[in-house]
């Protein structure tokens, strides 16, 4: 399951946070906050199968309870409330969240007993053309993913 992400991890590095927090429309103020804050993620498994992910700085607390694969409401940080699944995918613990028409996927993995965290952020634009040769209809998808934001944790 999760046992691996188990454990209190304290944050080592974060490259392109700013860009991730701009993209998602965090305003300035807050960018500059969350860019300053150092946070540890501590992670636990409790009962009933919830898993707890707590993020302490000495900015702000937040926690989230959740069970695998159900969707609950989410209030981020940045105080955006999302719709969020989180997933268990080729041993990536990937937290998925929706708001307003957008969507972001914050991918965690263990890597040499760091824990890494990928912020994507996704932006859809589809077209829809009608070919009136044989009547053959196509959707054409442009999908933009940024990959902004990258933390390196180390257990403590």
């Amino acid at each position: 399951m999760v046992d691996h992400f188990v454990g209190t991890w304290k944050i080592e590095s974060s490259d392109k946070f700013d860009d991730y927090m701009k993209a998602i429309g965090v305003g300035f103020a807050t960018r500059q906050m969350g860019n300053m804050a150092k946070p540890n993620l501590i992670i636990a498994v409790e009962d009933q199968g919830f898993i707890s992910m707590k993020s302490q700085s000495t900015f702000r607390t937040t926690e989230i309870k959740f069970k695998l694969n159900e969707e609950f409401d989410e209030t981020t940080a940045d105080d955006r409330k999302t719709k969020t699944v989180i997933t268990l995918d080729n041993g990536k613990l990937v937290q998925k969240q929706s708001w307003d028409g957008r969507s972001t996927a914050i991918e965690r993995s263990i890597e040499d007993g760091k824990l890494i965290a990928v912020s994507l952020f996704f932006l859809y634009k589809i077209k829809l053309h009608q070919l009136f040769f044989l009547g053959t209809r196509y959707v054409e998808r442009i999908v933009f993913v940024c990959v902004l934001g990258r933390g390196n944790f180390d257990l403590m």
